[in-house]
């Protein structure tokens, strides 16, 4: 398996609030993992959020028991949401904070991911597939059937989030499973990357010949060609799995 894991403060942030964490290796009973988290709440709450939430998931599965990866998953998030929360309420300039997770484990040919926010994960085989489902104002409205995606309306409210780590006691979770096949790859990302590339422009560079390092290294550059406005968080990987299906 090969991974790269970027951020960059982008063309219009002073502060970086977006935080990454890339392993191929184990950590604790899982057999690697892969973070993209986007915190919220002010300079210092959002930086606070996301570095907070990423470090303290890798201790907990670290001493993690092994229930399962998607049980460990959801135990670990359920915690830490709650260690958030308590500090929220704690310091007063850290009340309101949050951040997005998106979340990924490779076992085997199997995938397993868990996500709050709208940061995103993509499998990308041949063209570009969105796995995550962004809990947002504007997606609920889609789902609803009362607004259409990509319309003025959902481009202007695009950044309401509906669901963060951090600022309730309680947290909903969504997973997925995702069966891997061969040149398949992986991408999590932050919104300050899938507001500034369109699908097309994402899929043409992962696809390309370039070293995987200078892929993300090349979908930061178009994110901050294309206005930078945002934090851009980038963790590209490549399973590499054989040919009966296992890395």
């Amino acid at each position: 398996m090969k991974a790269c894991a970027m951020t960059d403060t982008g063309r219009v942030r002073s502060a970086n609030q977006d935080y990454v964490f890339s392993s191929i290796e184990p950590v604790g009973v899982l057999p690697n993992l892969f973070l993209v988290a986007d915190g919220m709440g002010g300079h210092q709450a959002g930086d606070y959020a996301s570095r907070f939430i990423a470090e303290n998931l890798v201790a907990h599965f670290k001493m993690a028991n092994d229930t399962g990866t998607v049980a460990v998953l959801k135990d670990g998030i359920e915690k830490v949401n709650q260690l958030l929360y308590q500090e929220s309420k704690k310091k007063p300039e850290l009340n309101g904070m949050g951040t997005t997770l998106v979340a990924a484990v490779v076992e085997d040919s199997t995938m397993y991911v868990a996500n709050v926010g709208d940061s995103r994960l993509y499998l990308i085989r041949n063209q570009l597939k969105q796995i995550t489902r962004d809990h947002s104002y504007v997606e609920e409205l889609v789902s609803l059937g009362q607004l259409e995606r990509g319309s003025k309306d959902y481009r202007e409210k695009k950044n309401i989030i509906t669901r963060a780590v951090g600022t309730e006691d309680k947290l909903e979770i969504d997973f997925f499973e995702v069966s891997l096949e061969p040149g398949d790859y992986i991408l999590l990302c932050s919104d300050g990357l899938s507001n500034m590339l369109e699908d097309a422009e994402i899929e043409e560079i992962i696809c390309s010949e370039l070293e995987l390092p200078e892929k993300a290294e090349k979908l930061i550059t178009v994110a901050n060609d294309n206005g930078g406005k945002d934090n851009i968080a980038v963790v590209l990987m490549e399973p590499q799995l054989g040919r009966e299906g296992s890395l």
